[in-house]
């Protein structure tokens, strides 16, 4: 068996281990078949399915407990972030398109949020502002994590927490204190057009 062949077979195994989990509705702390039963389940060699194994345990989503079994665990990002780091990073163009493409997704989000957000709303926003006027890094998380949970949109939601604890790792994103005061300003106005603009002005 050719390496390419073995890898589409393990890729394979991962996605029926996967679809596995969906079916049965298992959730963490929920334990796994046994390689042997998995195997069978599967209709995939042992070798195969010992290797996805590895590899999710290897990223945090199950845990192997001597003499108990298999375990799906609660997923925790920041294991992805280190796994990433360790190989993406090293390429320096990667790290500014990292900043670019967190960017979009916060200006994108902004606007999602914009007809979301009520009075209550701007006075979170305005204390998450000013609580956080001397930890820069943890006011723009604050602030963003608020937005994003307004955008109902969980996919959304995840995908930038993973990139916020990547960039927070290597290369921290936030923005002068001026530009959450403005962007809440905007909000306040229901101005949701002008949230492009601000955005533009990062950048120049």
């Amino acid at each position: 068996m050719t390496l390419s062949t073995k890898q589409k077979v393990y890729q394979e195994v991962i996605r029926e281990l996967q679809r596995y989990i969906e079916v049965n509705n298992l959730n963490a702390g929920d334990r796994l078949p046994s390689e042997r039963e998995l195997a069978e389940k599967l209709n995939a060699g042992r070798s195969s399915v010992r290797e996805a194994l590895r590899a999710l345990e290897l990223i945090g989503l199950i845990e192997t407990r001597h003499g108990e079994g298999t375990f799906l665990r609660a997923y925790r990002s920041y294991q992805t972030v280190e796994l990433l780091s360790s190989f993406i990073l090293r390429q320096e163009n990667i790290k500014s398109e990292l900043s670019i493409t967190k960017k979009i997704i916060e200006k994108e989000a902004a606007k999602l949020a914009c007809d979301r957000i009520g009075k209550t709303d701007f006075k979170e926003l305005t204390f998450l502002t000013e609580r956080n006027k001397d930890d820069p890094q943890t006011r723009h998380n604050a602030y963003f994590n608020y937005l994003f949970e307004k955008t109902e949109n969980l996919l959304l939601k995840k995908i930038w927490l993973l990139m916020e604890e990547f960039s927070s790792a290597v290369n921290p994103q936030y923005y002068d204190e001026s530009f959450y005061v403005n962007l809440t300003a905007l909000f306040s106005e229901g101005d949701c057009t002008s949230i492009e603009e601000l955005f533009l002005k990062l950048d120049r």
